[in-house]
């Protein structure tokens, strides 16, 4: 059995490999996915009311990215 780790993208509801992968056409793989974002939940503190005028903020905000 042969392993590698290979970073990828989610788009449109499929895995988009960032590298080429040494695999036969039609191979079947099993994938185990970690996520980077989850990752890194919790390694940045901030005050409660700063997070509130951030989320809030129309310049600062990511919620409506």
């Amino acid at each position: 059995m042969m392993k590698m780790r290979v970073r990828a993208i989610y788009r449109h509801e499929v895995l988009k490999p960032l590298q080429k992968l040494d695999l036969m056409e039609g191979e079947e793989v099993e994938i185990e996915i970690s996520s980077m974002a989850r990752k890194t939940k919790g390694i940045i503190r901030i005050d409660h009311e700063l997070a509130k005028e951030i989320a809030e903020s129309d310049e600062l905000s990511v919620l409506n990215a």
